[in-house]
């Protein structure tokens, strides 16, 4: 079901080698596809996106956008259970994400200069839900918390229809709790397309945040520049690096716990423990039986999946920085000693009860993560996301005699004598 690897400098990067090939180039016929999209809702606006919509759903949703009051009524009427863990992730969530605020300074100095930087909320943004049988709630409020906090002006989010043509509850439930503005019925690519233009009806937005099917992914991917965008995501991975000490029991489960999400996730178990391993491997055979999405699982695990064993800790960490997961959870006796030393990662779960979906969901954290190795320099979404900084200058005349001949000499020497001049003219 999952390779397993026992490190020895070759075998190891031979699999990482393959790994990078789940992250090779879109297909140049998706892209060509998305690309056609893309262009005929910038020339036809509402009528191409209602156009795809019916090509692609089926029929034409009940209503373009959202009265409020389905929103509203869709908050009134849900499961009490379900609002109040809303609720209660929104709240962690909220506290989390209210920490990361930055703020502008003003440096004024003794000669009359004053510099400084002005950091302000984006006017508009985007937020994408999928919708249909894969409808996420909970990517509702890691988008739209952080972008509130930031002090974005207006989210305008895009969801398809189910195919009885109604949103799904779910969602409008936390876009209800989360203060999302302005919700479409859309899809695909179409709906990206309409975000990054404009419609009639449709906002333009300053950026595109949110999960997607492939034509999504690459809809954002060529409309990046014409509007922001929060990152290039690829399939869903999880890294678990265990010492002796950790439970083959709980290993597994949350190995499986991304394996679920697509036959092309990545699982890996990297461990120094030989051991721990064969009983992972046992267990993953054991549990999977129980779950609803086996199929998936295991052509995740068999095609992605892998078991490294190494023969110390330093190699096991070596391997895990390479890897650079978007998951990485540490069951080790002593988690915290090696946070320092796990540099890439886009979130990282430390000790035996803090498994990945409590991050998925709840704990505050965002779960919107770089994913195929981009942890090496990409963040997780997060309110600095959503926002914009501007910096200024004011300087004196005298301040700017005291600094005009270095301008003028770097200026020259660039062969830039216009930049010069604008310096030069000011003091002749």
């Amino acid at each position: 079901m999952i390779k397993k690897i026992i490190s020895n400098g070759i075998d190891e990067i031979s699999f990482l080698k393959e790994l990078e090939k789940r992250n090779a180039e879109t297909d140049k016929k998706i892209t060509q596809v998305v690309t056609e999209i893309i262009e005929n809702v910038r020339e036809n606006g509402d009528e191409a996106v209602k156009q795809y919509t019916l090509k692609f759903d089926g029929n034409l949703p009940l209503y373009y956008e959202v009265p409020r009051e389905i929103i509203n009524d869709a908050l009134t009427e849900a499961d009490e259970d379900f609002v109040n863990a809303l609720l209660n992730a929104i709240e962690n969530i909220t506290e989390f994400h209210n920490r990361q605020l930055d703020q502008g300074f003003i440096d004024a100095k003794a000669n009359g200069v004053i510099l400084g930087q002005k950091v302000r909320g984006l006017e508009k943004v985007g937020l994408y839900v999928p919708g249909g049988t894969a409808a996420y709630p909970s990517s509702v409020l890691m988008n739209a918390i952080p972008a509130r906090i930031a002090g974005v002006k207006e989210i305008i989010m895009v969801t398809p229809p189910l195919k009885d043509g109604t949103p799904n509850k779910d969602i409008l439930v936390a876009a209800a709790l989360c203060g999302v503005d302005r919700v479409f019925l859309s899809g695909g690519a179409q709906a990206v397309a309409a975000l990054a233009y404009g419609t009639n009806e449709i906002p333009k937005v300053d950026k595109i945040v949110g999960p997607g099917n492939i034509y999504v992914a690459t809809a954002k991917k060529v409309l990046y520049g014409v509007v922001d965008i929060d990152m290039i995501a690829g399939p869903s991975e999880i890294l678990i690096l265990a010492d002796e000490t950790a439970n083959p029991s709980f290993i597994a489960a949350d190995l499986m716990s991304q394996a679920e999400h697509d036959v092309l996730a990545s699982s890996i178990l990297v461990t120094t423990s030989e051991e721990i391993a064969d009983k992972t491997i046992a267990e993953l055979s054991k549990q999977i039986e129980k779950l609803s999405r086996k199929d998936i699982i295991e052509k995740s695990l068999k095609d992605f999946g892998a078991v490294i064993i190494c023969n110390n800790m330093d190699t096991a960490v070596d391997i895990t920085n390479k890897i650079a997961p978007e998951h990485l959870e540490v069951l080790t006796k002593n988690p915290m000693e090696y946070l320092g030393i796990l540099e890439n990662a886009g979130s990282i779960f430390l000790g035996q009860y803090s498994s990945e979906p409590l991050g998925d969901y709840y704990a505050g954290p965002n779960h919107v993560l770089p994913t195929s190795g981009t942890a090496r320099f990409f963040s997780p979404l997060g309110v600095s996301s959503f926002r914009k900084r501007s910096s200024f200058i004011y300087y004196t005349k005298d301040a700017l005699k005291e600094a005009k001949d270095d301008i003028v000499l770097i200026a020259e020497r660039e062969g830039l004598t216009a930049h010069a001049n604008a310096i030069k003219v000011r003091f002749e």
